[in-house]
């Protein structure tokens, strides 16, 4: 009977959402980062943004996304963009991440689940709430211009680098 309560609560969260699209301005977030500073969606006005939800840190497929954006951060930069990644998990579990993993971007933590909810990238089973494995490419101007959800981890960051090419220009 449990199991059939949490697979109910599944499938009513999965049409319950609104999600964000491509071509809308991209949802408001106020988070705290991994080194305790509050950052803003406003604050990369200017640039494109990879806005990615993950699930949990440290566990494999999340590391292997999270490594893949690490190890092409100069290629993702020099295109002009900025990786962020979003979670439910605690600011001392995205710390210890990002410190394991080296990783030199920007990890926020969104313990209740607000900002991943108005992207409609939020799993809530009630008991439990986990961003789901969704990414947002956003545009200079702050307009979601691509909404990425089936996502092969290991080669993650060079489907993204493919994309902001040919919408940039740049090689």
């Amino acid at each position: 009977m449990k199991s059939l309560i949490v697979s109910l609560l599944f499938i009513c969260n999965l049409f319950a959402q609104a999600a964000a699209t491509p071509g809308q301005a991209a949802p408001a977030f106020n988070l705290t980062d991994q080194t305790g500073q509050k950052r803003t969606n406003e604050q990369f006005i200017g640039k494109w943004l990879v806005l990615y939800f993950y699930p949990k840190a440290d566990t494999p497929g999340c590391t292997e996304e999270a490594c893949s954006f690490r190890d092409d951060i100069i290629l993702l930069r020099a295109l002009g963009a900025e990786i962020v990644g979003i979670s439910t998990d605690s600011l001392t579990s995205i710390q210890a991440f990002g410190q394991k993993h080296q990783l030199p971007f920007t990890l926020l933590s969104d313990p209740d689940g607000s900002t991943a909810a108005r992207y409609g990238a939020l799993l809530d089973l009630g008991i439990m709430k986990f961003a789901k494995r969704h990414t947002f490419l956003i545009d200079p101007q702050g307009r979601i211009v691509k909404r990425y959800t089936d996502v092969d981890t290991k080669t993650y960051a060079k489907t993204i680098i493919t994309d902001l090419r040919a919408m940039t220009g740049k090689q």
